[in-house]
């Protein structure tokens, strides 16, 4: 592999040199920390508090987070053609600035429905900040080393739940949730705009030629292809199964009787299993193909989420539990980020990245008010885990079917 260093020299496309921006990884390595722990992990850890402070259902709370995250699965196919096109730039700053106002519409809200309001607005700034738009910049800057870039902004990005929700619940035991917010909200601005706007400035290159082979067709070609909606199949159903156990591990482990803050750790460790997982999917990489590795990570999957819900304790073994969850999490998050690359190249990996995540962000914005909602009916937080489970086998099986077809004309993965 080529030394990331090389930023400072270029990199050798069928294009030319092109220039990758020295400052652009570690900028983007703690903007996703930030921008992914106040803005995502923050809420599952302040919810109790804010229907405790306000009286509001905690369904209609995760109904409006839910909204944000539809938002993003929308915006982020936009997103993904304009980065294509310009650049990460003038996306990421403008949705840093979005994340900071709409944290603050969600801390000073007199009410539910400005509340919601809120978390639309902060939908806009996951679409613009959140991993996407930073895999879509990490590939076309430092392909074909873009697996390299990607593993170690992941690696950082994993450490966002670790970092921050141990962090809010500390900031919660001594301030109101509003007043918790606009702390936060100050870290979001201080941390991920001058990042954003000062080290991504680098001229945006053309796509590399030795990709064009890859993507046969064009993106509409692709796009209807069977294997490309097996693969949007099996990494929707893996996002709900995540999402909802992400957001619903508080209340599985407060439901046992273990305090919010010991909760808040064990959610918090689970991002430090994120960032182990992710670094051992480069040797996952090299020894498995595509399709091998979708059906596996599905499966482990499936074994952790259940091991959740019928263990119900000592708290020792279920932290242990969630950092085996967030190891499997960690791989999932790589394995989305190289699904395109890894079948059809990198050419259009902006726009066939944003077509593949608006179903799986999607799923994961109505995972959490779907548990929410359905946990009392199924009897309780560990019955939610162990259905979580049965989809996530879902995602195995359907994973089987995600490899691209060379009779078909689209050509197959550049690579194992």
């Amino acid at each position: 592999m080529t030394d990331l260093n090389a930023s400072e020299r270029g990199a050798v496309t069928g294009t030319g040199v092109r220039s990758r921006p020295r400052a652009a990884l570690p900028a983007l390595c703690a903007t996703q920390i930030t921008s992914w722990g106040i803005v995502y992990y923050a809420f599952p850890v302040l919810n109790p508090q804010i229907t405790a402070a306000t009286g509001w259902p905690t369904g209609a709370t995760t109904a409006a987070f839910s909204a944000a995250l539809l938002v993003s699965a929308v915006a982020g196919i936009r997103v993904g053609r304009i980065i294509d096109r310009h650049g990460p730039r003038t996306v990421m700053t403008t949705g840093s600035v979005l994340g900071v106002v709409s944290i603050l519409i969600i801390a000073s809200a007199p009410n539910l429905p400005v509340f919601t309001a809120g978390w639309l607005l902060a939908g806009l700034a996951m679409a613009a900040t959140f991993y996407q738009p930073a895999f879509a910049a990490l590939t076309r800057w430092w392909a074909p080393d873009h697996v390299r870039a990607l593993t170690i902004v992941t690696l950082a990005g994993g450490l966002a739940s670790t970092a921050f929700a141990p962090l809010t619940a500390t900031l919660a035991d001594h301030l109101s949730w509003r007043a918790t917010y606009a702390v936060l909200a100050l870290i979001l601005a201080a941390v991920t705009i001058p990042a954003h706007a000062l080290a991504l400035k680098a001229p945006w290159p053309e796509p590399s030629l030795s990709t064009e082979s890859h993507a046969s067709g064009g993106v509409e070609k692709v796009a209807r292809t069977r294997s490309f909606w097996m693969l949007a199949t099996t990494l929707t159903l893996s996002a709900f199964t995540v999402s909802a156990a992400v957001i619903s591990l508080v209340p599985l482990m407060t439901e046992r009787g273990y305090t919010s803050t010991e909760a808040a750790w064990a959610l918090g460790l689970g991002g430090a299993g994120q960032t182990l997982g992710r670094t051992l999917y480069a040797t996952l990489a090299r020894h498995t193909s595509p399709t091998t590795r979708t059906v596996t990570l599905g499966a482990l999957g499936a074994l952790t989420t259940a091991a959740l819900a019928v263990a119900p304790g000592p708290y020792g073994l279920l932290v242990a539990l969630s950092v085996a969850a967030g190891t499997v999490r960690g791989n999932l998050t790589l394995l989305q980020a190289t699904a395109i690359t890894d079948r059809w190249g990198t050419t259009h990996y902006g726009r066939l990245s944003g077509l593949l995540a608006a179903p799986t962000t999607t799923a994961a914005a109505i995972a959490p008010f779907a548990g929410a909602v359905v946990a009392a009916p199924f009897g309780g937080y560990p019955q939610l885990f162990i259905a979580l489970a049965a989809i996530s086998a879902a995602a195995c099986m359907t994973g089987f079917k995600t490899t691209p077809i060379k009779a078909a004309g689209i050509g197959s993965a550049p690579g194992r």
